[in-house]
């Protein structure tokens, strides 16, 4: 059987050189590269044609999202999964729209990741078990209430909570996602109104209770 060859892009050696390992250990997978850097794994793609590509999303100065799109437009034959310590429906949702094939979480197990891999070889969509049961649990939701959904977001904004969570002031996120103090503010306060949230402690709360 022909081998699933794979390009790992990921911005810490130590996980690149892990997930190498990993997948080498298994008959039906050949990693053929790895890179920090998405212009560097689009010239891979474009000289080995990888199978697939297991793109991080949380990358600088291009992130995952905008390394798929390339991938997607230049070697369209390479399919991509994201993968990403966040398990919010909102982040797999927005890797897809990118053109990913699938979308699994650093909490996924070895034999998740392996399935994952296999799916999109052969042309299907696979979203792991952790994001999958959080969607569940939001539909299955018997209080009938409608909560905060972070799918309402959009990318910025996605952006912004992210920075919010990590403690960072809303000067430092100007400063990080290069948009004025302003902007920020205005990113806040919209975040805030589509999560019904009275204030930024209520936000940091609500992501942490979600286990996002």
């Amino acid at each position: 059987m022909e081998k699933i060859t794979i390009l790992l892009v990921d911005d810490h050696k130590l996980i690149r050189e892990t997930w190498a390992l990993l997948l080498n250990s298994d008959p039906r997978f050949q990693v053929v590269g790895e890179t920090d850097d998405v212009n560097q794994a689009l010239e891979i793609c474009r000289e080995k044609h990888p199978v697939v590509v297991l793109m991080d999303i949380n990358m600088t100065p291009i992130n995952g999202f905008e390394g798929t799109k390339l991938i997607r437009k230049y070697v369209p034959a390479t399919k991509v999964i994201g993968m990403s310590m966040h398990s919010m429906p909102a982040y797999a949702r927005r890797m897809l729209q990118s053109g990913a094939h699938g979308y699994v979480t650093k909490n996924s197990s070895k034999e998740e990741l392996f399935e994952a891999l296999v799916e999109v070889q052969k042309g299907n969509k696979y979203i792991c078990e952790e994001v999958k049961n959080i969607l569940a649990h939001q539909a299955l939701d018997e209080s009938g209430e409608t909560g905060p959904d972070l799918n309402v977001l959009s990318r910025r904004e996605i952006d912004v909570i992210q920075l919010i969570k990590e403690g960072l002031s809303s000067k430092e996120i100007a400063q990080k996602l290069e948009i004025s103090l302003k902007t920020v503010e205005v990113h806040r306060y919209n975040i805030l109104k589509k999560l019904h949230l009275k204030n930024t402690a209520a936000l940091v709360n609500f992501i942490n209770s979600q286990g996002l």
